[in-house]
């Protein structure tokens, strides 16, 4: 007797194939869209460029926004890594003692909701070198979803598992490290999908407030640069950049979980 097989998922209709497909057409819907309105109501350049003038700026203008974008993105990773270790041990910290996080998490609450324009100011004259100035800033704008996720994972066990650690005498370190970390790797990698793009808006918005030019200059000083001179195509093409480099931190974070957790968590396990 033949056992019946499952007839093959064409390609177009896999899911990990349209998780990628649909996106890149809505995409190109709408690029084709824009290029199509800037065309039909001729619009100046100076007012909104079209697709293809922005990548022909991005082009010939590589050499400086290449170069800033360098700045911006070296900036990013080091607040970025910054947030991640500060975050982490806070969150150790907090899942000591309930009191000690009662008594602490309402200043990370509080240092997430204040203005980062308000505080760089203070931040750059602190601190005299513009590029650790320029990091500790992001990093504020992105330590608070690392906090939070992180000490909500270690604060989600399993009751029955915190027993049977508690019944076989575990030490504390040896339910930090057997219990709670495991517990809380899908909750931390949340916060990192997060706190990427938070560090590449905590470093656009500081560059902007340091008002850093020259060689050293990021992304943000070309936009101002580009806006004074009524260079809008480079600064619609600054803009692509900053805007590809979120996505591209954010599809690492993606991968990062995914190989972290794609073999265990259930959060991860392929339902194909």
């Amino acid at each position: 007797m033949k056992t019946a097989t499952k007839p093959a998922t064409p390609l177009l209709g896999q899911p990990r194939v349209q998780r990628v497909l649909y996106p890149v057409l809505i995409g190109v819907v709408l690029v084709a869209l824009w290029q199509w309105m800037v065309v039909a109501m001729d619009l100046p350049p100076y007012l909104v460029p079209s697709p293809w003038l922005m990548m022909q700026t991005l082009v010939t203008d590589w050499a400086p926004l290449g170069s800033a974008l360098l700045v911006t993105l070296k900036i990013t990773v080091l607040s970025f890594a910054l947030a991640t270790v500060a975050g982490v041990l806070i969150s150790f910290l907090f899942v000591q003692s309930k009191r000690i996080e009662t008594a602490l998490f309402p200043y990370a609450v509080l240092l997430q909701v204040t203005p980062i324009v308000a505080v760089a100011p203070l931040i750059i004259i602190w601190v005299k070198n513009p590029v650790a100035a320029m990091t500790v800033c992001a990093a504020l704008v992105a330590l608070f979803p690392i906090i939070s996720n992180t000490t909500l994972g270690l604060r989600s066990i399993d009751p029955d598992l915190q027993s049977y650690f508690k019944l076989n005498r575990a030490t504390r370190w040896q339910q930090l490290v057997r219990l709670r970390i495991p517990s809380a790797l899908p909750y931390f990698f949340g916060g990192l999908r997060i706190s990427s793009g938070l560090a590449l808006i905590g470093a656009v918005v500081a560059e902007f407030v340091a008002g850093t030019g020259g060689s050293g200059a990021g992304l943000a000083y070309q936009i101002l640069q580009a806006g004074f001179q009524l260079n809008i195509p480079r600064m619609f093409a600054a803009l692509l950049l900053i805007s590809l480099t979120g996505v591209a931190l954010f599809v690492l974070m993606a991968w990062l979980t995914k190989v972290a957790l794609g073999s265990w968590h259930a959060s991860e396990l392929s339902q194909d």
